[in-house]
């Protein structure tokens, strides 16, 4: 090796030895089954990309699968990707036990391959649930979007309905106790998508993203039944209590609650861990929402004034050479904007299906 790469490769070693918050943790207690040398090693992201592509195979049959499956071959199919899984999950629950489990000492106190080898029966078996609500789901997108001419469609093509998939797998997996993996499985969803949903959030069956660029839902968010959202909308929090070293106290409620039927449209923003949106509301595009609102209602804010004015800029030489008569006239000015008053309500015909796109 050139002198300058070996001095240059040797410090880089003893940085990584002096700094120890950039390198990865020691297991807690020392080496554990899935890691005998305690070396490192945590999640392996190409398996758990691995999971996720398998997963999506028993999720959607044939959506996804290299070659086409016979209905003759679906028993073995089916088998045969429940065993792959199963040995991925279980390798890569083992790795990442060097983290808490969720759930606290009692959690902690069961043995690392125990814990595994329940995550993966729980896991497994509760993919037929998974597959119940995927299938509302896609049935939401179809219902929702006139665009999409069928159902199949929505599996292929909806970058909602992948981030909903991934988060639907990865909930299972935050609520068994598994530690970082949800978070993984979330976070490369987010990278493909767009779309951020913490796998601790609560949502509901036929859940719908629209577009979805731009969207995040908080870990403890609560989404009820057939809720639409748009691109662009956050459910986060509004403040972050303290500790007394200054730190942001973990484990309380910091995100919003929605109800069922809500429609939520572009660049809407709804925070704070006591602010409930009830049933049948709609939340028009890019308003502000910090408190609660009741059932069966619309939230707005006053529509801008627009202002018209020929375009200085548009054909100069026509403009100028025509005679007064032919020039164009200056466009009517709009209508004042009604008063909000109770008396004087203003007209939500503006707030049809598609609001705010």
């Amino acid at each position: 090796m050139d002198a300058d790469l070996s001095s240059a490769s040797t410090r880089l070693a003893r940085s990584i030895q002096a700094v120890e918050l950039t390198r990865l943790r020691a297991r807690p207690g020392g080496a554990g089954p899935a890691d005998p040398a305690g070396g490192l090693r945590a999640a392996d992201l190409a398996r758990v990309r691995d999971l996720v592509d398998l997963l999506r195979r028993l999720m959607f049959p044939g959506f996804f699968d290299p070659e086409p499956i016979r209905e003759s071959q679906l028993d073995a199919h089916v088998h045969r990707l429940v065993d792959q899984a199963a040995a991925i999950l279980r390798r890569e629950v083992l790795a990442l036990l060097r983290y808490p489990r969720r759930g606290g000492a009692d959690a902690s106190a069961e043995p690392p391959a125990e814990f595994a080898d329940r995550v993966v029966r729980t896991f497994l078996n509760r993919l037929v649930h998974v597959r119940e609500m995927l299938a509302l789901d896609v049935q939401a997108a179809y219902d929702g979007d006139p665009a999409a001419e069928h159902t199949d469609e929505i599996i292929l093509c909806y970058p909602g309905l992948e981030a909903i998939f991934s988060h639907r797998v990865a909930h299972e997996l935050y609520t068994l106790g598994v530690p970082v993996l949800p978070r993984l499985i979330a976070e490369l969803a987010h990278s493909r998508t767009g779309i951020d949903i913490h796998p601790g959030a609560q949502i509901g069956e036929s859940f719908f993203i629209d577009h979805g660029s731009g969207t995040v839902i908080g870990e403890t968010s609560v989404i009820g039944r057939l809720v639409k959202i748009y691109q662009g909308v956050t459910l986060g929090a509004r403040s972050f209590p303290k500790d007394e070293r200054g730190r942001a106290i973990r484990g309380i409620k910091r995100h919003p609650t929605i109800g069922d039927r809500v429609n939520i449209y572009a660049g809407a923003v709804i925070l704070g861990g006591d602010t409930v949106i009830g049933d049948d509301c709609v939340i028009a595009g890019g308003v502000f929402v910090t408190s609660s609102v009741p059932p069966g209602h619309v939230v707005q804010q006053p529509r801008a004034d627009l202002t018209l004015r020929p375009n200085a800029a548009a054909r100069p030489s026509a403009a100028r050479g025509a005679p007064p008569s032919a020039r164009p006239s200056p466009a009517p000015a709009p209508p004042p904007h009604p008063p909000a008053d109770a008396a004087h309500a203003p007209s939500l015909s503006w707030l049809g299906d598609g609001a705010g796109i």
